[in-house]
């Protein structure tokens, strides 16, 4: 009887194991659908402010701020928690080196948000037809760089042109996918 127990237990244990690997899995997959999902949403409300400062006579302060929204809400810590472990998958596009760099990484999604709430601020005191204080003035120097993106005083970000606080946003993008994606 004792032997029986014991082969019961040691199957129990192997098929416990065999679940949780298989559940740990399936979560690392979720969390890369997840992330995947909020980077393709970004993307896509980028591209909606993209849209509205290449024809201002397509500003609409309401979608503006939703997109400005959408990139605010799913960056920052939000962003940085889809990146909390290694998750080994094929589906994922993220380098290992986030973990070992958290504290950068965890930088550029606050500056991500950052840019993104500057944006919503923007739209909020411009409601009608997107003035000219929203945009950039031509020769204006953009500062920062694909790899050198740093945000700004609250106080200067809300001072300086929503169009260059969105060029801003853009350079975190491309700052994290150069040190933190493969392809």
């Amino acid at each position: 009887m004792r032997q029986t127990d014991y082969v019961i237990k040691c199957g129990l244990v192997t098929l416990m194991g065999a679940v949780l690997t298989a559940v740990a899995t399936l979560a690392a997959e979720d969390v890369v659908a997840l992330r995947q999902a909020d980077m393709k949403a970004m993307a896509a409300a980028a591209k909606t402010i993209s849209g509205m400062f290449k024809d201002p006579s397509s500003y609409s302060a309401a979608e503006f701020r939703w997109a400005a929204d959408t990139i605010r809400d799913k960056a920052g810590s939000v962003l940085s928690g889809h990146f909390t472990s290694e998750a080994a998958s094929p589906q994922s596009k993220a380098r290992p080196n986030i973990l070992d760099e958290r504290d950068r990484f965890d930088r550029i999604a606050n500056d991500l948000r950052d840019y993104a709430v500057a944006l919503d601020a923007a739209a909020e005191k411009n409601p009608g037809p997107m003035p000219a204080s929203m945009r950039m003035k031509p020769g204006e120097a953009m500062g920062g760089g694909p790899l050198g993106t740093q945000v700004r005083g609250e106080q200067e970000l809300s001072a300086m042109p929503a169009e260059h606080a969105f060029h801003l946003m853009l350079q975190t993008c491309t700052t994290c996918h150069a040190k933190f994606r493969m392809e």
